[in-house]
């Protein structure tokens, strides 16, 4: 027996073991942050007035994405989730009465979105962001519960998940719950400004942005001691969003709500769940959250008048071996679209002299986009930019290895680290 083998097995006993002890004790201790007051129903007019701002706070928690399948009715959930157990389907959140959420009461939905369990006692399975959700106002919630009780009903069934043993059994996320369950969102801080405490609400509660780029513990909990430090997530990273991180990639208090109100910029453009981030949420977001967004996650009380000059870092030198051969690739496969220098072409290829991907402390985003490519992508305000090939059959792991390497020093600033074997074990998670 191997020792990743016997690691899974020391875990599903673990699991087994705590699902015991929940099921005849634990589970009369989980933790509720829902109001009593929440069993009193609204009233028609309560439920049409909150709905207005239902609308702009469904937005805002990017409710839509990850609640309607690909082509799949609106709200009708479906949407696989990929994890290390198994594959999560998002659920109907239509107010349909038999498939989605129209038989639930104002307090049944409270209970679903901030504590994590749904009607009749049913635990949720922690891809649907609970434990930041947390720490919404129970304004916000109502409001959401309202938009959504407004919009016509979708006669689509839920799909089962396909998850392992034993965490199809629900009773299990008990235990999830006990340790990995925030308190409810901490109070204004009186010594930080409006914006500031207005923008840790849009990171932490509303825009979930730690269930992305917070690293995960052994239960797949987020780690608070490495809270927006950037994680692994289907394959990519999410990078590093801290003060540091963001101007590490290149961004400054300004620059970064447009680029989350456009999805591109001179750092590049949104990919992979990013994209639909800002396709589905923030190019909806009001100007003063995204500042407030900004504001917090660089730490500031308000925000500076201009952007800040842009700084280059400096090329690290490579082997003369490496640097010919890469500089050969490039030359002959990017400086088509991305130009000789770097410059990318306005409006149709993004730069890679000042691309953020460049500057991340692992290259495992540039190898996954050197191998894969990106489809075309339509942006805000018109803005659109061509789609990349991948070149996984035009080049091998060495030859990726490199080209990532020398483009990382040259206009990243990064020391080379990609290896072959980095490179080979990216093709094989894919």
């Amino acid at each position: 027996m191997n020792k990743r083998t016997v690691l899974w097995t020391a875990i599903v006993l673990a699991l087994l073991a705590l699902l015991v002890l929940g099921c005849v004790f634990f589970g009369l201790f989980e933790k509720s942050v829902v109001a009593k007051d929440v069993d009193q129903p609204l009233s028609p007019e309560q439920m049409k007035t909150l709905a207005v701002r239902g609308a702009y706070v469904a937005v805002a928690a990017d409710c839509y994405a990850c609640h309607t399948a690909k082509g799949g009715a609106p709200w009708a959930g479906g949407l696989p989730f990929t994890t290390p157990f198994g594959t999560i389907y998002a659920t109907n959140i239509s107010p349909d009465k038999e498939h989605g959420i129209g038989n639930w009461t104002r307090a049944e939905f409270h209970r679903a979105v901030r504590d994590g369990v749904g009607k009749g006692d049913t635990h949720l399975y922690p891809a649907m962001p609970y434990a930041s959700y947390r720490l919404m106002t129970a304004e916000d919630v109502d409001a959401v519960y309202a938009y959504l009780m407004s919009r016509p009903p979708m006669k689509v069934a839920n799909k089962p998940n396909d998850l392992n043993f034993p965490f199809n059994i629900r009773r299990v996320l008990t235990f999830w719950n006990l340790v990995n369950l925030p308190a409810d969102m901490p109070p204004l801080d009186a010594a930080r400004l409006e914006i500031w405490n207005r923008g840790r609400y849009v990171v932490d509660a509303l825009g979930h942005c730690g269930e992305c780029h917070t690293p995960r513990n052994i239960m797949q909990g987020m780690k608070a001691s490495e809270y927006l430090k950037g994680a692994v997530l289907e394959g990519v990273v999410a990078p590093d969003i801290t003060k540091d991180g963001l101007a590490r990639m290149g961004f400054d208090p300004v620059l970064l709500p447009a680029f989350m109100k456009s999805g591109i910029s001179a750092q590049g453009a949104m990919t992979n769940q990013m994209f639909e981030v800002v396709h589905f949420s923030t190019q909806y977001m009001t100007g003063e959250d995204l500042a407030a967004l900004s504001a917090y996650l660089f730490d500031l009380d308000k925000l500076p008048d201009k952007p800040a000059s842009p700084t280059q870092p400096k090329p690290v030198a490579v082997a003369p071996e490496l640097a010919t051969a890469a500089r050969g690739n490039y030359l002959a496969l990017c400086s088509g679209c991305h130009g000789i220098e770097g410059q990318g072409i306005p409006h149709v290829v993004v730069p890679l002299s000042t691309n953020a991907s460049l500057r991340l402390a692992s290259a495992r985003n540039l190898i996954h986009t050197v191998l894969n490519g990106i489809p075309g992508q339509h942006f805000p305000g018109l803005e659109r930019m061509q789609p990349m090939p991948g070149f996984k059959d035009q080049l091998d792991d060495r030859q990726v290895a490199d080209l990532a390497n020398w483009l990382r020093a040259e206009w990243g600033g990064e020391t080379p680290s990609a290896k072959a074997e980095d490179v080979a074990a990216i093709r094989r998670d894919e």
